[in-house]
């Protein structure tokens, strides 16, 4: 019993060892870590490359933004154009009817048949206040046309 005892004395010594260089190296290694910068060699790299493909997509990617943007621009015009394209198709199918472009010409051109009498009524005083608003509106055509070269031409000399 005695040598179990001694073996058992020296197997509790051993662990007691063990378990206080487990605990130096426990704090070696703490203090190491303490002491390591969080920033490794590696770290730094896969950094700057993170970094570079990011800077080097950014352009890419704007482009890419801008395409898209001019592509629903682009489609946005298209089917204006094509809508722009059907009201004009209606026209040009009414101007084809005869009735529907003597009531424009009687509307818009005040054209009537032979035999017909056309009558303009003309309110005073909208005749008074359009002549207050504008003076040119009276005067006939082609003297507004000179006044405004001459205008035109004194601003040039001056």
């Amino acid at each position: 019993m005695a040598g179990n005892r001694d073996r058992f004395s020296t197997a509790t010594r051993l662990k007691a060892l063990g378990e206080q260089t487990a605990a130096r190296v426990y704090r070696s290694q703490s203090r190491r870590q303490a002491r390591r910068p969080r920033l490794t060699g590696r770290a730094a790299i896969l950094l700057m490359v993170l970094c570079t493909l990011v800077v080097a997509l950014a352009y890419p990617m704007r482009q890419y933004v801008s395409q898209r943007n001019d592509i629903a621009d682009q489609r946005r015009q298209a089917h204006e154009a094509k809508a722009r394209v059907e009201e004009l198709r209606d026209e040009k199918a009414r101007l084809q009817d005869n009735a529907y472009v003597e009531r424009l010409a009687r509307e818009h051109l005040h054209y009537v048949r032979p035999g017909e009498e056309n009558y303009t009524v003309v309110d005073p005083d909208a005749r008074r206040q359009r002549s207050q608003d504008q003076g040119a509106t009276d005067r006939p055509w082609y003297t507004n046309l000179w006044d405004g070269v001459d205008n035109a031409d004194r601003t040039k000399k001056q």
